[in-house]
């Protein structure tokens, strides 16, 4: 299954997200969409999320470490309450606690794909857009992780990017993921971007190739965008602090 959808060009000009590619709200199925909504708004054609103080832990009784996340997806699908048929599991056993219904918003499958992002991020928080298999299969769940970083990375004008495929439960894949050190900014705005073929991936930044990974997945793909916070992570007594990443465009096109 895939969206009809073949480009998306999301400068988020208008008021709200739109409801035809965007959900905004975090595998809502391992939890519920009251308990998994993101915190977002969009101002001066910007997408902006956030995590403040007082929003809950996402999952508290099944994901093990103290988590926090405002993220939207570009697609949405769940088996039946009490089933395990659900995207990115991130434990053995799970259920589907609410079922989800099916949009296919934007679910590229090959192509670039290019996001132009900014983040206020601290040691305990982290910022990350990656592509994730649909799983309508139980095997079509690899991921391509576009850029994911963490705060306690950032030192001074540098951060440790990271980027490649996650094999999960694909057998054709290999896990291959790793950290490139680069002289950035993070607070700023940069692109991020890959060249996804039949035979490969290419990770760039600020138009630049990093990395260059020899497999591909072979199937429709949903984009995540999110911001993440790990309160358990945060010295005891630090003043409270609101991670935050702003998306200025995201722009994809086919092969």
């Amino acid at each position: 299954m895939a969206s009809a959808r073949t480009q998306l060009d999301e400068r988020f000009a208008g008021p709200t997200l739109d409801p035809d590619v965007w959900v905004p709200y975090y595998l809502a199925h391992w939890s519920s969409r009251a308990s998994s909504a993101a915190t977002w708004r969009i101002e001066d054609g910007e997408l902006r999320l956030s995590i403040p103080p007082d929003q809950p832990r996402w999952c508290p009784d099944l994901h093990a470490e103290p988590l926090r996340v405002s993220c939207i997806q570009s697609a949405s699908y769940s088996g039946p309450a009490g089933s395990p048929h659900g995207p990115q599991p991130f434990r053995d056993g799970l259920l589907v606690q609410e079922e989800q219904p099916t949009l296919w918003g934007y679910t590229p499958h090959r192509g670039r794909l290019e996001i132009r992002m900014k983040a206020r991020v601290d040691a305990a928080s982290m910022f990350a857009f990656w592509l994730s298999g649909i799983e309508d299969q139980a095997h079509r769940s690899g991921e391509i992780c576009v850029a994911e970083v963490f705060g306690s990375s950032i030192d001074g004008g540098a951060a440790d990017v990271g980027m490649g495929i996650h094999r999960f439960r694909d057998p054709s894949l290999r896990e291959d993921f790793a950290t490139v050190q680069l002289e950035l900014d993070t607070a700023a705005y940069h692109d991020y971007a890959i060249e996804w073929t039949t035979s490969d991936v290419t990770f760039f930044v600020d138009g630049h190739a990093r990395r260059r990974i020899a497999q591909s997945p072979d199937y429709p793909m949903q984009l995540m965008i999110g911001i993440f916070d790990f309160p358990a992570r945060r010295a005891e007594g630090a003043p409270a602090f609101t991670p935050e990443l702003s998306v200025a465009h995201l722009k994809g096109s086919p092969a």
